[in-house]
């Protein structure tokens, strides 16, 4: 039994991230499963100063980071668009965690894949960690890839093992 229907891919196209999108890649394809990958633009001053102060700034500047995104997500869906059903959506506005929660949970995400830093002490602290907090929040499943697999042809996809059926025992009398 195939577990994942839908699968999401969020990305900020760093390297953790192309390792994710090798692992979703992979389970997509065993799964016959809906791919989707995700970008959130989130402007820095729009996280500093608030949404409405951005806006009322610099709409050019959100337009542009935006069709900026949708050409590399689209690079990065590439072949892979016509045989998985590749969505490419961008958020913006929202932060990164909300952008993918919201968009989990709106579109039935099934499995959730996000590639991680591995950032510990003070560089965790001061940068957070997006990957966490998606795991914290999820509305699914989610696995986080640090690095890329030695060979992507042996991701292999979780299968559900039925329980086995006995058949109900005969009552002694």
């Amino acid at each position: 039994m195939t577990v994942f229907h839908r699968i999401l891919v969020a990305t900020d196209f760093s390297d953790c991230s192309a390792a994710a999108l090798q692992y979703g890649r992979a389970l997509a394809r065993q799964c016959g499963a809906t791919l989707h990958l995700l970008h959130v633009v989130q402007m820095p001053l729009a996280a500093t100063t608030g949404i409405e102060g951005y806006v009322a700034l610099a709409p050019d500047l959100q337009q542009e980071a935006e069709a900026s995104a949708r050409h590399d997500l689209e690079a990065l869906a590439g072949a892979d668009e016509a045989v998985l059903h590749v969505s490419t959506p961008i958020a913006g506005f929202e932060t990164p965690v909300q952008a993918i929660i919201d968009y989990a949970m709106r579109e039935q995400i099934d499995l959730l894949i996000v590639g991680t830093h591995g950032r510990r002490g003070l560089a965790h602290v001061i940068l957070g960690s997006v990957a966490e907090a998606v795991v914290r929040r999820a509305p699914c499943p989610v696995l986080t890839v640090r690095h890329a697999p030695a060979d992507a042809d042996a991701i292999a996809a979780p299968r559900v093992e039925e329980p086995p059926t006995t058949a109900p025992r005969a009552k002694h009398a």
